[in-house]
């Protein structure tokens, strides 16, 4: 292609790894993103959906006038890291690979995402030989159940199809389903006694929660599902018979009745249990992300392929169990593919990625907006 550099991409990863931009401190990423998209002619628009996440910075989201033809796609990534994301430093090797200097993560989750948009969208604007209308969205707060997607004013958004850039595994992978998550909280609160002088006394809440726990499947349910209790707390000593204990964990399934279904199972058990020992309990549950899939025949996916056989690379689609601002995004209509950047042992300190991987996605990006 000769117009997408890989010194030129290798800087522009190398200064978003420079920038703090941990979950809901996304000001500076912002501020920069900004000024980075202006000087190729692009205006990022700054959302207040801050107000609702918390965040100290809103999405940004701009709109390309193409030259018609083809429906307008969005290309999308967030700009939120997981921790520990504060003084990141890109090491790169000779082969192009790049992590972080092992003490944080690398932020290659989303920043190798935003830095191959960025680059699509500098050599499509460079190269002048016309292109679709496009959209671009970046979001705040995905590594906390999309908040910052959620929070977004989808009126605005013309596009009925997007593009994720926000997937673990080798490039030419893209994930066309996902799992609803559903998380929830059981507080049980029996009565304190005193555990040698008078236990009978007391309501164990430990007991019950955890006698609720053994009757439970976890684990890996069936092929699409899962369920864990990741967290339990509670008791105020050990002389002393436990009035309160709290279970937290989460369901994930990529059929959303099945998640509820199963949710309610939990929740029913929690409160026979708790009744049958005479203890209360308290249940909270929350819809983190909802379950979509996106047909292997739709346009989207036909697309996608056709442009990564142009830029030379062999089309992959899976289903994952993580989820993404897609998630969201199929509930309002929008269809797509989550696409991966070169992001790979994500969440960790051993977290990597490839610049000439970044380069090359950016080049499938490029196909995709010139299918006019």
């Amino acid at each position: 292609m000769g117009v997408i550099r890989v010194e030129d991409v290798k800087r522009t990863f190398g200064n978003l790894v420079g920038i703090d931009s941990p979950s809901l401190k996304e000001k500076q990423m912002a501020e920069y993103m900004k000024r980075m998209f202006r000087q190729i002619g692009i205006e990022l628009w700054e959302d207040d959906s801050g107000r609702v996440t918390k965040s100290n910075a809103g999405n940004l989201y701009g709109f390309v006038r193409g030259s018609g033809g083809e429906a307008p796609v969005l290309l999308s990534a967030h700009m939120d890291t997981v921790m520990p994301g504060y003084g990141k430093k890109a090491v790169f090797e000779e082969d192009g690979t790049v992590r972080s200097d092992g003490t944080t993560v690398l932020g290659a989750d989303d920043l190798a995402g935003i830095t191959a948009i960025y680059h699509a969208v500098k050599a499509v604007r460079e190269r002048g030989s016309g292109h679709r209308d496009f959209e671009l969205l970046f979001t705040t707060g995905e590594e906390l159940y999309c908040k910052g997607a959620k929070a977004f004013d989808y009126g605005k958004l013309k596009s009925r199809r997007a593009y994720v850039l926000d997937l673990s595994g080798r490039i030419g992978e893209a994930a066309y389903a996902a799992p609803t998550i559903l998380s929830f909280s059981a507080k049980l609160t029996g009565r304190a006694a005193h555990a040698g002088f008078c236990p009978e006394n007391g309501i164990n809440a430990l007991r019950a929660a955890a006698e609720a726990v053994t009757r439970l499947p976890q684990g890996r349910i069936d092929e699409i599902t899962t369920a864990n209790i990741g967290r339990i707390s509670g008791g105020e000593g050990v002389n002393i018979v436990a009035s309160a204990c709290v279970v937290e964990g989460e369901i994930r399934s990529l059929e959303h009745r099945k998640a509820l279904a199963l949710l309610k199972r939990y929740r029913e058990t929690f409160a026979r249990t708790a009744g049958a020992f005479g203890a209360g309990l308290d249940w909270e549950e929350n819809i983190d992300i909802e379950a979509y899939e996106t047909s292997l025949e739709s346009d989207t996916v036909l697309e996608y392929r056709k442009a990564a056989e142009m830029a030379g690379i062999k089309a992959g689609f899976s289903k994952t169990f993580g989820g993404s601002d897609n998630n969201v995004f199929a509930q309002h209509g929008i269809e797509g593919l989550v696409v991966a950047p070169s992001m790979n042992e994500v969440h960790s300190c051993g977290e990597y990625g490839n610049i000439f991987e970044m380069t090359s996605v950016a080049e499938i990006l490029v196909h995709l907006l010139e299918q006019v």
